[in-house]
């Protein structure tokens, strides 16, 4: 994923490219470009707002229906082991569905929802939308990311369209449960974040302004 995003539901898909580049040297930079310490303050603002490591899934409850399960669907494998860990309890509900065709029909589901272990770990944080106003918007999330070092940027555009891609290591505070082996095996990415802490980069888009290089994602 590119880092971070809400969260890093964005960023668990960005992540993922992102922790298999390998280290690039840190670029050389005249004396009126930016060095690494001039993006350090802006990154660790980014991570501060930012750095949550989530799994995509923000609205509790969650039907599973039968034909998830027997399909061996992403929800019909990660949910029942978040109830194994105590962080989510599964009921039986009745509901109508519509099918491809906007035909409905009456079905048992599997209904998870959060437990008060579990609700612990739902991060929620008011954001932008598109016509000016603000949401609240939610998703379960297993760790933190804060910055480790910046190692590389790369800089594009020209006065008030001077960006730079940096490239960063990160550290990582993340949820005991995170260590379940089964968890990290329904859920690659995580494991694969977590582990790649202090040695795998992940890139962010920054832009200039007058108060210094600022995430772009926080314009």
């Amino acid at each position: 994923m590119r880092a971070a995003g809400f969260t890093i539901a964005a960023l668990a898909l960005s992540m993922l490219a992102a922790c298999s580049r390998p280290a690039e040297p840190i670029a050389t930079a005249a004396s009126s470009e930016p060095t690494a310490d001039h993006f350090v303050p802006g990154m660790t603002d980014y991570l501060a707002k930012r750095g949550d490591l989530c799994l995509a899934k923000s609205d509790w409850p969650i039907d599973l229906t039968q034909r998830e399960i027997d399909a061996g669907a992403r929800n019909a494998l990660q949910l029942p082991v978040l109830e194994r860990l105590g962080l989510a309890s599964s009921t039986v509900a009745e509901v109508d569905v519509k099918d491809d065709n906007e035909v409905s029909h009456h079905m048992k589901v599997r209904r998870y929802a959060l437990t008060e272990t579990g609700r612990q770990f739902y991060v929620t944080r008011e954001q932008p939308k598109a016509d000016g106003g603000k949401e609240t918007r939610g998703d379960f999330c297993a760790a933190k990311l804060s910055l480790d070092k910046v190692v590389h940027w790369e800089l594009g555009g020209e006065g008030k369209d001077r960006h730079a891609v940096v490239s960063y290591t990160y550290q990582v505070k993340a949820a005991p449960w995170t260590g379940d082996a089964e968890l990290q095996k329904v859920f690659p990415v995580v494991a694969q974040v977590i582990h790649g802490a202090g040695t795998a980069q992940l890139q962010e888009t920054f832009k200039k302004t007058e108060t210094g290089w600022v995430a772009v994602d926080l314009l």
